[in-house]
C-alpha cells in the first residue's frame, strides 16, 4: 500500500490541521452568535415576540431547503481554480458573512415592532444564506485535503477544537452584555452586543483567511457534470443512504441539543438562578473535557470504533441529565450541581463532538463506493441542511417552554416570572437535553450502520474506486 492512491494523497501536515480547525473557528465565531445570544436579544431587546421568532427561524429553514442543495449543485460544477476547488471560496465570502453578522444586531432607532420583526428576516435569512455559501465548500474540503481515513478522522478532531474556540467568544458576551437598572435588575445592552458583535467578526474574518492561507488540497477531482434533474437524483440518493441519513439525523438532533443548552440557558441563568454573568459557564463546563479528550479520541475511536464510543459518550450524557430531572422532583436543584452535570455529561459527548465529521465523511465514502456519487458539495450541502434543521428544532425548544410560562421581553420590565414559571423553565432546561441524548444513542447505536469493521473494509474498497478512477 506504499505507492497506493490513498498514500499518494494523504500525508497531511500540523499546518493542514490547523488550517482547517480555523476554517472551524471562524464560521462558530459568527454562528455561536445566533447560538448564545440572538434569540434573547429578540426577545429582549429588540422585543420580538416568542412566536414570531420561532416562526421566522421556520420560514429561514424552509428557504434553505432550497438555497443549500442549489450552492452545493453550484459548487460541484464550478470550474477548479488555481487556489483550489473548495478553499477558493474561503476568500470570497469572508467578508460578506462577517458583514451579515453584524447587520443581525444593528438595532435602527425608530422603527416600531412590525419594522423590527421585517429587519430581524431580512438580516437573519441573509445571515443563513451568506453562512451557507461559505460553510459549504468548508465542509466539503475535508475530502480533498487528505484520502486517508485515519487523517480525516485527526481533521475531525481538529475541526472540532476550532469550533470549541469560536464558541466560546460569543458566550462571554452572553454573559458581559447586561446591564443594572435603577431598580437593581438586569437587562441585556444593545450598545455592549454590538461592540462585542464587531469584534467577533473581525475576528471570524482573519481565521477564514487563515484556514484559506494554510490548507492543501491533494486529492484531484473535477467538476461534476450539470444534468437536467441531477440535483433531484442525488437527493433520492442521499435519501435512500441509510449511514448517510443516520449521521444527518444524529447530528441534527446533537446540535439541537447543544443550541438549546447555549441559548435557553440565558434565561435559565438570568431568571432561575439570579446569576445571568454566569451563563456562560454551563457551556464552557461542557467543553472542558474536550481539551483533554481531544488528544485520544482519534485513538479510541480507530480501537473501538467511532460509532461506538460517540453513541455510548452521548448515552452517559443522558443519564446526567435525568438525574438532575429526578433530583428536581424532590426539590434539590442547585447552580453548581447543574453547572457539576454539565461537566459529567461533556465528557460523555466530547467523543461525538470531536468525531461527528468523520462519521459524516464515511458516509459520504459510503455513497461514493456503493452508489458512485461524487457530489461532495452537494451531500456536504444536505448535510448542512440537516444541521440547520438542528437549529431550528432548537429554537423551537427554547421558545416552546418560555410561551408555556408567558414570557414576555417587555413585560419584565415591570414583572418577575412566578415560583411555578421557575420551576417549569428548570425541569424543560433538563429533560429536553435529556431526550435529545437518548434519541442520538438510539440512531447512532441501532440506525447507523458503520462499525469499526464496516469502516475498515469500506476504506479497502474506495482504494480500489480511487485506483480505477485513476487509471493506476
Amino acid at each position: 500500500m506504499e505507492n497506493s492512491y490513498i498514500s499518494r494523497t494523504s500525508g497531511i501536515k500540523a499546518k493542514d490541521k490547523i488550517g482547517y480547525a480555523m476554517g472551524d473557528l471562524a464560521s462558530c465565531l459568527v454562528f455561536g452568535l445566533t447560538q448564545s445570544v440572538l434569540n434573547k436579544y429578540y426577545t429582549d431587546v429588540l422585543e420580538l415576540s416568542v412566536l414570531s421568532v420561532m416562526v421566522m427561524t421556520i420560514i429561514a429553514r424552509i428557504w434553505d431547503a432550497i438555497n443549500d442543495p442549489l450552492w452545493g449543485r453550484i459548487i460541484d460544477g464550478a470550474r477548479v481554480r488555481p487556489d483550489g476547488r473548495y478553499r477558493h471560496w474561503l476568500k470570497v465570502f469572508a467578508v460578506p458573512v462577517a458583514v451579515s453578522a453584524v447587520l443581525m444586531f444593528v438595532k435602527i432607532p425608530g422603527l416600531s415592532g412590525n419594522g423590527y420583526l421585517a429587519y430581524a428576516y431580512v438580516t437573519y435569512i441573509l445571515f443563513g444564506m451568506l453562512y451557507t455559501c461559505i460553510n459549504i465548500p468548508y465542509g466539503s474540503m475535508a475530502q480533498v485535503i487528505t484520502s486517508d481515513d485515519k487523517e480525516r478522522s485527526s481533521l475531525s478532531v481538529f475541526r472540532s477544537i476550532g469550533s470549541t474556540f469560536g464558541a466560546m467568544p460569543a458566550m462571554v458576551l452572553a454573559s458581559l452584555c447586561y446591564v443594572t437598572l435603577a431598580d437593581g435588575t438586569k437587562r441585556m445592552d444593545d450598545r455592549r452586543v454590538l461592540i462585542g458583535v464587531c469584534a467577533i467578526a473581525v475576528l471570524s474574518v482573519i481565521a477564514y483567511l487563515l484556514s484559506y492561507a494554510w490548507s492543501r488540497e491533494r486529492v484531484v477531482s473535477q467538476p461534476a457534470p450539470r444534468q437536467k434533474g441531477q440535483t433531484m437524483q442525488v437527493v433520492r440518493t442521499l435519501l435512500k443512504s441509510r449511514p448517510f441519513m443516520a449521521v444527518s439525523l444524529a447530528s441534527m438532533l446533537f446540535l439541537a441539543a447543544q443550541m438549546f443548552g447555549q441559548g435557553y440557558n440565558s434565561y435559565l441563568f438570568h431568571h432561575y438562578f439570579n446569576a445571568p454573568g454566569l451563563t456562560m459557564l454551563p457551556t464552557v463546563f461542557q467543553y472542558l473535557p474536550v481539551a483533554v479528550i481531544m488528544f485520544f479520541a482519534t485513538r479510541l475511536g480507530n480501537k473501538f470504533g467511532r460509532r461506538e464510543v460517540c453513541s455510548y459518550g452521548v448515552l452517559l450524557a443522558a443519564v446526567f441529565y435525568l438525574v438532575l430531572f429526578v433530583l428536581a422532583l424532590f426539590g434539590f436543584t442547585n447552580v453548581w450541581l447543574y453547572l457539576l452535570a454539565c461537566l459529567m455529561s461533556g465528557i460523555g459527548t466530547a467523543f461525538i463532538f470531536l468525531l461527528v465529521w468523520v462519521l459524516a465523511t464515511d458516509a459520504i465514502d459510503y455513497n461514493k463506493v456503493t452508489y458512485g456519487l461524487n457530489d461532495e458539495a452537494t451531500s456536504y450541502a444536505f448535510y448542512s441542511f440537516m444541521r440547520k434543521l438542528g437549529q431550528t428544532v432548537a429554537t423551537i425548544l427554547i421558545n416552546v417552554p418560555l410561551l408555556r410560562i408567558g414570557y414576555s421581553g417587555s413585560e419584565l420590565k415591570t414583572e418577575g416570572l412566578s415560583a411555578a414559571a421557575l420551576k417549569t423553565m428548570y425541569n424543560f432546561s433538563v429533560m429536553i437535553p435529556a431526550v435529545l441524548f437518548l434519541l442520538v444513542f438510539i440512531i447512532l447505536r441501532f440506525v447507523y450502520p458503520l462499525s469499526k469493521a464496516r469502516v475498515a473494509q469500506l476504506q479497502v474498497e474506495k482504494e480500489k474506486m480511487m485506483e480505477s478512477q485513476s487509471g493506476q
